[in-house]
Order: C-alpha cells, then sequence, then structure tokens
C-alpha cells in the first residue's frame, strides 16, 4: 500500500481555506495538516489559528518552519495576497508542490519569480481559480470548443460581491491586497477567458474604476471596469466591483455573455441554486446544489501531483491574468490604454 500524499494548508488568512480544508479532510489519501502563524496579528474577532483547527478536525503545525520540517508532498497557500511569492519560493525550495489562492502575486515581477521558482525546481503550481470547475462553465466551454458560437467577437463579463472587509480586513489593505475590486475581482473572469481562448494573452487593456460604493469605509477602489484586447482578436468588458449589499443572499456572483457570429451563449456560474426566503434575518436566501467546484479543483490539484502532470490553470496562466489586473492598474492611473 502507498504512503499518503502529505498535505499543508498555509495560513487561513483566506477563507477560502476552509472550503479547501473541508474537501482535503475527506480524502482518504492524503495526511493533512494546517498552520496559521499569523492568526494572533489579525483583527479582533477575525477567526484563525489552532482553535480554528480544532474546530474543523485538522492536525495543527506551530508555524512555516514546522510544516518544512513534517516534509509535505504538496501545499496549499491561502495567506494575504502580499504574502504569496515567499510562501511558493519556500515550497519550491523544498520540493512541494503548491496551490496558491489567486491573484498569484501583487506584482507582475513577483508572479514571474514564484513561476521561475516552481519551474526550476520541477514542481507543479496551481492557480485556485474553481470557477473553471463548476458546471456552467464546463458546458459553456463544450460548446465553445465545439464551435457552436462561430468565432467569438465579444464578451461580457460580471464579477461582483459584497464589501469583503467585514470578513477578513486585510481585503481592502493596498499592501497587503495588492489593491480593491480590480485585484479581487477581475482574475476569475480572467481566468475563464484564459481557458476558453487556450491562454491567448491580452493585447491591451483599458480601466477605470472609482470608490464611490463604500467611500467613507475603504481607501481602495470598490468598483471597476476593465477592458481587455486578446490577441485572437476578441475584446472582453469585466465589471469587476464590490457592488453587492451586505443584506444579500449571499457574497455576490460570475456570469459571462460571449457573442459569436453564429449566436450569443450566456453563463451564470452561481444559478445552481433554490430561492428561499429567512422570516428571522427579513432576508433572501440561497441554496447552492451541483458540482463543490472548490472540491472539484482540490481533486485536480492532487490529481496533476498523483499523475506527475501539469494542472490546470496552471502558474503561466496565473501569470498572464496578474499581467492584465498590473495594467489595469496602470490605465487607470494613466486614462490610457496600455499595450502588452
Amino acid at each position: 500500500m502507498s504512503e499518503p500524499m502529505k498535505i499543508a494548508v498555509l495560513s487561513f488568512a483566506h477563507l477560502h481555506a476552509m472550503s479547501y480544508l473541508s474537501a482535503l479532510s475527506g480524502r482518504s489519501e492524503i495526511e493533512l495538516v494546517a498552520t496559521d502563524p499569523d492568526h494572533d496579528q489579525r483583527p479582533a474577532g477575525e477567526s484563525g489559528g489552532p482553535e480554528l483547527a480544532a474546530g474543523l478536525g485538522v492536525r495543527y503545525l506551530d508555524d512555516y518552519d514546522a510544516v518544512w520540517q513534517w516534509g509535505p508532498d504538496a501545499v496549499v497557500v491561502c495567506s494575504e495576497n502580499a504574502g504569496h511569492r515567499a510562501l511558493v519560493e519556500q515550497a519550491a525550495a523544498h520540493g512541494a508542490h503548491v496551490l496558491c489562492e489567486k491573484p498569484l502575486a501583487t506584482s507582475v515581477a513577483d508572479a514571474e519569480a514564484m513561476v521561475a521558482a516552481c519551474e526550476q525546481a520541477g514542481v507543479n503550481l496551481m492557480i485556485a481559480h474553481p470557477v473553471r470547475f463548476s458546471t456552467a462553465f464546463a458546458e459553456l466551454k463544450a460548446n465553445y470548443d465545439a464551435g457552436v458560437l462561430g468565432e467569438v467577437k465579444s464578451v461580457l463579463g460580471t464579477n461582483n460581491g459584497q464589501l469583503p472587509m467585514h470578513v477578513r480586513q486585510w481585503f481592502v489593505d493596498p499592501e497587503l491586497a495588492g489593491g480593491g475590486s480590480i485585484t479581487d475581482h477581475t482574475v476569475h473572469v480572467a481566468d475563464l477567458l484564459d481557458s476558453l481562448f487556450g491562454g491567448s494573452p491580452a493585447r491591451s487593456v483599458y480601466a477605470t474604476s472609482n470608490k464611490i460604493l463604500h467611500s467613507d469605509e475603504v481607501a481602495v477602489e470598490t468598483a471597476g471596469l476593465v477592458s481587455i484586447e486578446y490577441a485572437n482578436g476578441v475584446v472582453a468588458s469585466i465589471d469587476c466591483s464590490w457592488s453587492k449589499p451586505d443584506s444579500y443572499p449571499t457574497w455576490g456572483g460570475l456570469t459571462l455573455q460571449l457573442t459569436g457570429d453564429r449566436g450569443i451563449a450566456d453563463m451564470d456560474a452561481f444559478n445552481a441554486r433554490v430561492d428561499g426566503h429567512s422570516e428571522t434575518a427579513k432576508n433572501g436566501l440561497w441554496f447552492p446544489y451541483g458540482v463543490d467546484a472548490d472540491a472539484a479543483m482540490i481533486a485536480e490539484f492532487l490529481d496533476s501531483v498523483a499523475e506527475h502532470r501539469p494542472p490546470q490553470p496552471d502558474g503561466r496562466s496565473g501569470l498572464r491574468t496578474v499581467r492584465i489586473v498590473q495594467a489595469a492598474y496602470e490605465s487607470v492611473r494613466s486614462g490610457a490604454a496600455v499595450q502588452l
């Protein structure tokens, strides 16, 4: 009988860590640990550390050094965005495969260094874009690949959500997050287009932003519109805003509309749900069903390691989306389109 694959989750800073831990805990072929050494530096009321790990039934190690001494085969990086590079480079140096939260990095230089470190070490680098694994996107991609839409000319994408500072304040810290809603919500849509277009790079990016919403609470942008011209000729527009009210039934949503010369396709990544109402909360409720995209993404990561093959989305895909995000910020600053 083969030895279990040793997996470590690094940091609980990103709340997706809890979903990933849940998905990993259900796998019988792995040995799982977690660490969250910076938990005591978070604002009061934000969860983390050994207490959270105990609640999830996950073995806890005190710090990153303890993880490296334990010797993981692979790690899942869920730190603040600015902390990704250091942890990915440490993992690569220890020969551990990496699943890294999105965005890959807060600068193109950091993203390039992370990709290079993993490639030189011969370890996988996968980016946590679970929407790729949703039922809705799988259906859209199958039809796109089959040529049902003909030649796609334009794309309209939206990724809207609630202001995330109420669960983790670092999301609105320009240093830790790397920006606001453009950083947080451009990458999911850009990743889906990277998948559809086979990695066709962006040729130019134009963006505008504002902080009309929540201007009394944050310094970063809370709304953005990013227009991308791809090398394959497709023009895409992405609404990447924190525009959902705090009382919204869920965090937000993601949609795509593809317009081709043979037809139009609309996708709602989160429409597999039953709508309800809570009299107690005086608010609507959504009860999702269907495929668990996080679990499917975790399965792809583990399978890629076990099968000694590259994962999808890989580090170079993540680098392409970081280039788009950073070009968007350059465009906001300059007021002009940025050529890539």
